[in-house]
Formats: structure tokens, C-alpha cells, sequence
């Protein structure tokens, strides 16, 4: 978008305007790297902005933008406390709340932080304020709700789900709290002033399993290229397989988790290594890290891949690699994917629910392999080592995701909630 475009887009929502920007921690994941560019750009363009949190902790603890009006921690409740904060916030959905809330032996940890956001939107009564995270969007509700202030409430979607929910389903543990949330999500989200989603994908989603008219979901694209990132992929890596570049390098970013799917991935790097040369590395880090290196070396691949944990400057790895692989069996909108095609990196990635098919153009940037086929997925990157995606058409691609876009469309949605 043109500057004057940018400049047109943040004229329509005036710059007294107050934002509070709120998810519970700055773990390590997308939501909260979103949530830190969101703010920055915001600060950048002169808004006043709050960044509310649960607990100032995780990866990107400091990385708090400069600018900010605050950084708001927020206190914590007793668990029967949280109980009835909630049930004063919304009496008329005790039967919802019941299960997965009131009555549940572990209360979900953003819950017990509900009166202290209250305290926070009657002291501060910001203007708008937008939350991420399903659970932090119920909490933000109810606490606007005690609050009994007008702050407009944009809540946003952040991943898939139905298969959030599935995921849930099928391991040991409270499953309560997935087998009841789509009526508790439906119910709500429906005092919410504004609900948004990631991708068209996830859009789609959240409508149909909690019942919504598809109209009701609007689709806001994350901010995640930035000058800054062009910047850090120019800077060296230090990794001795990319420094030297004797054999191609595959890489994978995300946490060692369930979702990202890295298994698969080293599967079919196997398939891959007896075919030609090549060394894989995966950044990250998770509760999968055992099971993904004794899966290495049952697989005789403890020379050619890498696990060499979280990684400060993941985009000049990705400038450097062969190829970036997201393997994932679920997603929102893939953010790293969109990192690597803005480095150049040519690209392939599972079909997975969601915002892989919407971010390759169906498949025009980069091949899409159904999630969890090891044999295609090697194929597949065997086709991208033998004819990259030119990097600019790439690039390109990856522009109309950049931050000053996304939040030219969060100005926007701001503006009309505020109308």
C-alpha cells in the first residue's frame, strides 16, 4: 500500500485515540510476536497504546516496543475467586460456564486474571482494546463486561479451531474444556464488538463450529514483514552447515510441538537423504525435543540434522537455506512461512487448515503436500531444490502481508467499531 494510502487509513481513526493491546504472556509463539509488531507500528504512527499481560514473561519478554503509554501486569485470583468473578460477569451463561469454567478442578490459568483486567478497563477506559488468544478473548469479554465501561472489544481468532478442539480431544487430561468450548465461544463472543480471524480459512472455521453467520467473521491478515525484517536476514548466520553450503539445507521453524508436525518432517527428510545429499535444521523448542531425536537417530540421520533450539535471528537462516519447509498440521496463518518467502527462500508446505493454500496462492508460490505425508512431502522439496521459486516473485508475495498493510486494516476495523 502506497504511503498516502497508509496515511489515509490512519486518518480515519484519530490519533487521541487510546488502544490497549492484550494477550496473557510473550511466550514463543505467533499471536504474541503479532501483538509486539501491532504495537510497535501503532506507537510508530502516534497512537497511545497499553500492552496488558498476564505475566511479563516468555521469549519475547524483551521485546517490548519503545513508545508504549504502559506495559500493564495484570494480579492474580484464587481459583474460587475466578469462579465467581466469572459468574458475576456473566450470570445468564452459568449453564455454559458450568463445566468448562465453574465447576472444572483446574481453572484455565487467563480466567483467574479476569477482575484484575476489569480493574485495569475501569481505571484506564481505553478506547479500544484488542485481545488474542481464545482464552484471553473470553476473559477480555467477561472483564468488560464487570467493568461496565464502553470500551469497544475486538476479539481475534488466532488458529483453527476445529482442529484445536480435535487435538484437545485426543489426548489424556481435562477434556472438558475442548468438548464444551464451541457453545461457551458462541456465547461469548457474541458481546464481542468485533470478531477477527487470521485467514479466510479460519474465518470459515470459527463460524460454522460455533454456529455464527459467516458475515459476522471478518478476516485481518497478521502484520509480519517489516523493513526490520529485511534488515536482520541480511545479517550473518552462524551455523556451520549454512556458513560453508557443501550440501543443500532444508530448514523448519516452530515449536517442538504436536501441531508444527516436525516428525513428518524428519520422516521425510529420511526419504529425501537416500535419494541426494542434503542436512536438515529445525529451530525451535518444545515437549517434543526427546521424541524428535531419538526419532534421528533411529532413522541414522544424527549427521545431517540439527536441532539447535530457539535461534534470536531465524530469518537470516532463513535467507540462507535452501529450502523452508512448514510441515505443520495446523496453522492460522503461518507467519514463518510468510518470513521465509519475504528472505527469498523458496517454500513448500502441508495443505494444512489454515492460511497455507491463501499465503501460496494455491500452490502458485510453493508446493502444498497433504498434512502428514512423509513420501510427498520429500518430493516436494526434492522439486524446490531442483527449481526454486524465483525469490522476487516470492517477495512480492510476501509484501501484502507487511505490517504497514495489516495495520492500516486493524485502523480501519478500530475506526467502524468506534462509529
Amino acid at each position: 500500500m502506497s504511503e498516502q494510502a497508509s496515511r489515509a487509513a490512519s486518518s480515519s481513526l484519530p490519533h487521541d485515540t487510546r488502544i490497549a493491546l492484550y494477550v496473557p504472556t510473550l511466550a514463543g509463539g505467533g499471536a504474541e510476536r503479532v501483538m509486539l509488531k501491532l504495537a510497535g507500528e501503532l506507537v510508530r504512527r502516534g497512537y497511545s497504546v497499553d500492552f496488558v499481560l498476564n505475566k511479563r514473561e516468555g521469549a519475547y519478554a524483551d521485546q517490548l516496543p519503545d513508545g508504549l503509554r504502559q506495559v500493564v501486569t495484570l494480579q492474580r485470583q484464587p481459583k474460587w475467586q475466578a469462579r465467581l468473578t466469572t459468574l458475576r460477569a456473566a450470570p445468564e451463561d452459568w449453564k455454559a460456564l458450568s463445566r468448562p469454567v465453574l465447576f472444572a478442578k483446574t481453572p484455565v490459568m487467563s480466567l483467574r486474571y479476569v477482575a484484575s483486567l476489569a480493574d485495569y478497563l475501569r481505571r484506564e477506559r481505553p478506547d479500544v482494546m484488542i485481545s488474542a488468544l481464545f482464552y484471553a478473548n473470553l476473559g477480555a469479554i467477561w472483564a468488560r463486561r464487570l467493568a461496565g465501561v464502553d470500551t469497544r472489544l475486538v476479539v481475534s481468532q488466532r488458529n483453527t479451531l476445529s482442529r484445536l478442539i480435535a487435538d484437545g480431544l485426543s489426548h489424556d487430561g481435562p477434556r472438558w474444556r475442548w468438548q464444551y468450548l464451541p457453545e461457551l465461544l458462541a456465547r461469548s463472543y457474541a458481546h464481542a464488538d468485533r470478531i477477527v480471524a487470521v485467514s479466510d480459512g479460519v474465518a470459515d472455521d470459527l463460524a460454522e463450529v460455533i454456529g455464527f453467520d459467516r458475515d459476522r467473521v471478518a478476516t485481518l491478515y497478521n502484520p509480519v514483514v517489516s523493513e526490520q525484517l529485511t534488515q536482520r536476514a541480511a545479517e550473518p548466520v552462524s551455523h556451520p552447515w549454512l556458513a560453508s553450503k557443501d550440501e543443500p539445507v532444508i530448514l523448519g521453524v516452530g515449536r517442538l510441538e504436536p501441531q508444527k508436525d516436525f516428525r513428518t518432517l524428519v520422516a521425510a527428510f529420511a526419504v529425501l537423504r537416500r535419494q541426494r545429499k542434503a542436512r536438515l535444521i529445525i529451530l525451535g523448542e518444545g515437549s517434543l525435543r526427546e521424541a524428535l531425536e531419538a526419532q534421528i537417530r533411529d532413522l541414522g540421520l544424527g549427521d545431517d540434522v540439527a536441532l539447535p533450539g530457539w535461534a534470536d535471528n531465524p530469518c537470516a537462516y532463513m535467507r540462507t537455506a535452501n529450502v523452508f519447509v512448514l510441515s505443520s498440521a495446523w496453522e492460522g496463518l503461518s507467519a514463518v512461512l510468510i518470513e521465509a518467502m519475504a528472505c527469498g527462500c523458496p517454500v513448500v508446505s502441508t495443505d494444512c487448515p489454515s492460511g497455507s493454500r491463501e499465503i501460496l496462492q494455491d500452490g502458485r508460490c510453493g508446493p502444498l503436500v497433504p498434512v502428514g505425508d512423509a513420501s510427498g512431502l520429500a518430493q516436494a522439496i526434492a522439486q524446490v531444490l531442483d527449481t526454486p521459486t524465483p525469490a522476487d516473485a516470492l517477495i512480492q508475495r510476501a509484501s501484502e502481508f507487511s505490517i504497514t498493510a495489516s495495520t492500516d486494516r486493524y485502523l480501519e476495523c478500530m475506526a467502524s467499531v468506534l462509529q
